[in-house]
């Protein structure tokens, strides 16, 4: 469940949603009268090279520290730039990346044997010396990483050879292993890092990883370029265009403008308002991929009324799912049935309809949920809940919550904050002061729904609104302790039924992922695996 920090909300990920082809375990199920869409990890082929690609993102990175990435876009750029020990596929499966393999000996170690000969952009050479720095880098809070809570069960990690690091835990930790293909397992020279100190992932400082695009410059407020890297180790992921250069456009309108005139050759998270626009412009295409994301509402407090779980499901009952999927994203999407998408359960295709899709749809049903408000004792009571200016969509969805409320008797007051305090509310615990519920939108980093569960266990840093029960906590360490992928996947199955039962998070809609390509361009991933995945390699021309 990464509740993302900045909204690209559902702006981005609020899509078309409805028919589709299975291409893999994140694609979405049919849904009589949406309008007709295909899900599919890849974009086609790119048939020639290019000079240049210009790709347009939602915001400027905050930040290229790969310890402080948590949000698209810096891990959208960062997706070329450096490289994880493991790798997300676009069709969201696991394989080795900077490791060539792993090994568990036993449940509490972990041991990476590195691959050999793999080069920084630098031209110096990748040894177990910097895996041990990057990864050891989460764990100082000096460096006040968000990914440190992913190394809780970490006791060591050890150089057990030049191109070998062990891991030892104080209890198994299956998602940790997972996270190596995500932020947690990014490697970066132990030598830049300690040259560049403070100045790290920052414009003056810059980065030096192994990816197929190295570093070049960022103009502050205007637009950041990586050129490609010739000495990148991985034959099948070489460069087809010799830089790209992100462009910064956080209007809507303005972003689909960059499009419409060819400006920006591309981009993902594509603003719901934008999609009829762009899909019908004949100036390229919108794609829809593989997505582990659902919007949700997130309780940031459970000491007021939303701490009865009646309240809490009856606000679920009165929220028009359909009704907010139509004004919020285009009439298209689904009902979300669970906090982790369906989509999260791609690790295991086979399972995901015994699982996910056997849920029921969230009940709609107003006049229950007045009858639990009152049995609560709630009638009258006042609920705030943030909104903002950074997408239209935050306002709708809120706007929505603020009318079922009325109808069964609950006071939703709207606080507008600005857009970066916002974005301080899954940062800060003091900006949630006051705040009941947030809009979010919740996304895994690897295909696994244990993942987003685990933000719900006590005193995790992705646990906003201090969430805990003990029967939850202890049903998923014994998840997360189990190696099987099957067996760990019925007990993830209970967390989603205590998640469902007891809506510390209230599940909204799910859709795809979305990404414009201009008609020059094809060959990129479509899916939201694209976040660590070198995704720009495969970019090219559309036509010879």
């Amino acid at each position: 469940m990464r509740l993302r920090k900045t909204a690209a909300l559902l702006a981005g990920t609020a899509t078309l949603a409805a028919a589709s082809t299975a291409c893999s375990g994140a694609d979405f199920p049919q849904q009589a009268g949406a309008a007709h869409y295909r899900v599919g990890p890849h974009s086609p082929r790119a048939k020639g090279g290019l000079d240049s690609v210009t790709w347009s993102l939602y915001a400027e990175p905050y930040t290229l520290d790969y310890a402080l990435a948590y949000d698209y876009p810096p891990n959208t750029v960062l997706a070329n730039v450096c490289e994880q020990l493991m790798r997300v596929t676009p069709d969201h499966r696991i394989e080795p990346g900077l490791a060539v393999g792993y090994e568990r000996p036993d449940p509490r170690t972990l041991v990476y044997t590195l691959r050999p000969d793999v080069r920084f952009h630098d031209g110096t050479t990748m040894t177990a010396d910097d895996v041990v720095a990057s990864l050891e880098r989460h764990r100082k809070p000096a460096v006040g990483s968000p990914w440190a809570s992913a190394f809780k069960n970490v006791k060591a990690i050890d150089k057990t050879g030049p191109l070998e690091v062990t891991i030892r835990l104080s209890r198994p930790d299956v998602l940790l292993h997972e996270l190596m293909a995500a932020s947690p397992g990014t490697v970066e020279s132990a030598a830049f890092l300690k040259k560049t100190g403070k100045e790290y992932g920052t414009a003056g400082g810059g980065v030096n990883c192994t990816g197929p695009y190295a570093f070049d410059k960022w103009a502050g407020g205007d637009h950041l370029t990586l050129k490609k890297f010739p000495g990148y180790w991985d034959r099948s992921l070489r460069p087809l265009s010799k830089s790209v250069t992100f462009t910064f456009i956080e209007d809507p309108a303005a972003r689909a403008n960059a499009f419409l005139s060819g400006t920006a050759d591309g981009g993902y998270l594509l603003a719901p308002s934008s999609l009829a626009q762009l899909r019908g412009s004949g100036k390229g295409k919108v794609l829809f991929g593989p997505n582990t994301a659902a919007a949700d509402l997130a309780v940031l407090d459970f000491k007021g009324p939303l701490g009865d779980v009646r309240v809490r499901r009856a606000l679920s009952m009165a929220l028009d799912r359909k009704g907010i999927v139509k004004a919020a994203a285009g009439g298209v999407g689904v009902p979300a049935r669970a906090p982790a998408a369906r989509g999260a359960w791609a690790l295991l295709p086979d399972k995901t309809g015994e699982y996910h899709d056997s849920l029921p749809e969230p009940a709609y049903d107003v006049a229950a949920a007045k009858k639990l408000v009152r049995e609560a004792g709630a009638a009258g009571r006042e609920i705030t809940m943030a909104t903002s200016s950074f997408s239209p969509e935050i306002s709708v969805v809120a706007n929505a919550v603020q009318a079922a409320g009325r109808q069964i008797g609950l006071d939703v007051r709207l606080r507008t904050v600005s857009p970066d305090s916002y974005g301080s509310i899954f940062t800060d615990p003091s900006a949630r002061a006051g705040l009941d519920l947030v809009v979010t939108n919740g996304y895994d980093n690897t295909p696994d729904p244990l993942e987003f569960y685990q933000y719900l266990r006590t005193g995790d840093f992705g646990n906003y609104g201090k969430y805990s029960d003990p029967g939850f906590d202890a049903a998923f360490d014994k998840a997360n302790a189990e190696p099987d992928p099957k067996a760990r996947a019925a007990l993830t199955a209970s967390l989603q039924r205590i998640a469902v039962r007891e809506l510390p998070i209230i599940p909204l809609y799910e859709a795809p992922y979305t990404v414009f390509l201009g008609n020059r361009i094809t060959g990129a991933p479509t899916g939201i695996a694209q976040l660590y995945y070198p995704w720009a390699a495969t970019i090219g021309a559309a036509k010879r």
